[in-house]
């Protein structure tokens, strides 16, 4: 099917939706805001035309291990898909060039990517979507979150280090839900690995069949081009001499070409045509079936730095990564294509725009197409929710929408407090997918407030960044009233609090580390409840929603408690009839 093929159609219905209708009402009670007052007529699209519009959507994360260069990889996306015009790598921290994805003050003062964003842009008649999520693995919940929201991922390794441990956990969950995953081995610009044995590695650390797309090329132990094996030819490269933020000169060749010998040499030449018969009889064949499946890589070799291998990669990625699949849900099997508009909210961020306080929910589209102005349901809820005003994202940036999402798509809906994550908002029904996955934290503290005269900022502050998933914000009884305490995952996030509170709401705070190491949500009589928890070693407090948890010093101090305690109940996540009440 060709992408032209509606296009007639797909006009037509653009200038439709630009007339507007007098002001609807929403007569719920999550109206849109006072000054929306009109909406856009909405005309759906025809069955084959949202088909196509869906048939074109690449929705996808990146994997990686901190430092594996997984920010300068996703700038150079964005330079190939025309979204930015120069690539500030991290490299130019220093000349005070930041990378479009990392928008927090503290992720440009750091260098280190802290929390999700969405980057829309369009490439070669596809709608991409990336997810560019943290690789440190303090803030990896936020990563598993948008995981949910991708149909692939591609997994970005270290020429020189291979499968490490942030690779490994990650890749772990992209096993779980099936993702096919595309295998970027990075920095080849430097002395590696043996492009053989790391494959070797692979296979043996994650248990996936890999194959070769494109293969290192070198002369001198410098990379100047990659073998493309799907052409049987090799495209060399020029240097830029801007540090690879322009898209570098590249020309593809034979193997017995004038221009590879007098690149590489005769000898470089001989070497090359026996990696290419070893891959040939050795390596693992091209098997998209597997790929799909989520059991099988294809494999690219290059460098994000100088962007050589860049381009193959992404041409080679988009035509063998998935369109949106059908997704499970309460209601069955969802197809993408079916109406009407359904989503659930993966990620919400406060205070995009520090101007505004705003809340954004950020929605990954599951079928259908999003009708400005309709009416949809919030599952955990039942409660009525107008769809008014999308956003579309490049990192921080948005806009309205112009043109309506479809399945595949990621829109942003500015919000009031009724959304949250795992939230499934559907039109013309309750459906709910499944919720996503919140883990418990590993590290907890109590929070101290320098200004009492500014303890309402900072309850806000905490609640809102709650929402967000940043933290798990829990409350320990007093005589004073409750205490408000704190888990994280990662010890990094309790940095991330205090310069949030600070810089956007105004709050120096002070955090007092507490000795426990896991959570557990608990049902149960109440006695029994307080019977585990006043024990050594353990610690009653309660969730924002009232539900109780038990704070426990160890993982042995769990375990006891669950094999003794026959009346209670333990959750790894908070119960769905505490979430829906």
């Amino acid at each position: 099917m060709t992408h032209s093929r509606n296009r007639s159609i797909l006009l037509q219905i653009g200038v439709l939706r630009r007339c507007r209708v007098a002001g609807v009402g929403s007569g719920t009670k999550h109206a849109e805001p006072s000054h929306f007052h009109d909406r856009t007529e909405f005309v759906a699209l025809p069955a084959a035309a949202l088909a196509d519009e869906i048939g074109r959507r690449r929705t996808f994360a990146i994997i990686s291990h901190p430092d594996a260069g997984k920010t300068t990889l996703t700038e150079k996306l964005l330079l190939y898909g025309g979204a930015i015009r120069s690539a500030g790598s991290v490299k130019s921290r220093r000349s005070d060039r930041h990378a479009t994805s990392d928008w927090l003050e503290m992720e440009q003062e750091r260098g280190i990517s802290i929390t999700a964003s969405v980057l829309h842009f369009d490439y070669q008649g596809f709608r991409i979507n990336l997810l560019d999520t943290p690789g440190h693995q303090d803030f990896s919940e936020d990563t598993y979150r948008a995981l949910t929201a991708a149909d692939s991922a591609i997994m970005l390794l270290d020429n020189r280090k291979g499968v490490e441990t942030q690779t490994r956990k990650l890749f772990s969950v992209c096993r779980k839900r099936r993702l096919p995953i595309h295998t970027f081995v990075n920095k080849c610009d430097r002395v590696g690995e043996d492009p053989l044995g790391l494959l070797d590695d692979v296979q043996a650390e994650l248990g996936i069949d890999c194959f070769v797309s494109t293969w290192p090329v070198r002369r001198d132990g410098r990379l100047i081009g990659v073998y493309d094996r799907e052409r049987s030819k090799v495209w060399l490269y020029e240097e830029t001499g801007d540090h690879g933020q322009s898209r570098p000169n590249a020309a593809l060749v034979g193997l017995d070409s004038d221009e590879l010998e007098a690149a590489i040499g005769i000898e470089g030449v001989e070497r090359l045509a026996e990696e290419v018969e070893l891959i040939e009889i050795a390596g693992a064949q091209a098997d998209f079936e597997a790929v799909a499946r989520g059991e099988a890589s294809p494999v690219c070799f290059g460098s994000a730095l100088t962007n050589f291998g860049v381009d193959v990669f992404l041409e080679r990625f988009l035509s063998l990564a998935p369109p949106p699949t059908p997704r499970e849900s309460t209601g069955g099997v969802v197809a993408p294509a079916e109406h009407p508009f359904s989503g659930f909210v993966f990620k919400v961020q406060a205070n995009m725009d520090p101007r505004h306080r705003d809340r954004v929910a950020f929605v990954r589209v599951c079928s259908g197409e999003f009708d400005e102005g309709a009416e949809a349901v919030v599952s955990r809820t039942g409660q009525k929710l107008r769809l008014a005003q999308p956003q579309e994202f490049m990192a921080r940036e948005r806009v309205h929408a112009d043109t309506n999402a479809v399945a595949g798509d990621v829109v942003g809906l500015l919000d009031r407090g009724s959304l949250r994550v795992g939230d499934t908002v559907a039109v013309g029904g309750r459906i709910e997918y499944p919720g996503v996955p919140r883990f418990s934290p590993e590290h907890f503290a109590q929070v101290h407030i320098e200004d009492a005269l500014r303890r309402k900022h900072l309850d806000r502050g905490l609640s809102h960044l709650a929402e967000e998933g940043t933290i798990l914000l829990l409350f320990a009884p007093s005589i004073t009233g409750p205490i408000p305490i704190v888990g994280a995952v990662g010890g990094l996030q309790f940095d991330v609090l205090l310069d949030r509170l600070e810089r956007e709401y105004g709050v120096s705070a002070r955090l007092e580390r507490l000795p426990f190491h896991c959570a557990r949500w608990v049902t149960g009589p109440d006695k029994a409840i307080d019977k585990v928890a006043n024990a050594y070693g353990r610690r009653r407090v309660q969730d924002a929603d009232g539900a109780a948890l038990i704070l426990f010093d160890n993982e042995w101090t769990l375990r006891r408690s669950i094999e003794q305690e026959e009346e209670l109940t333990f959750h790894d996540v908070q119960p769905r009839s505490v979430v829906s009440a």
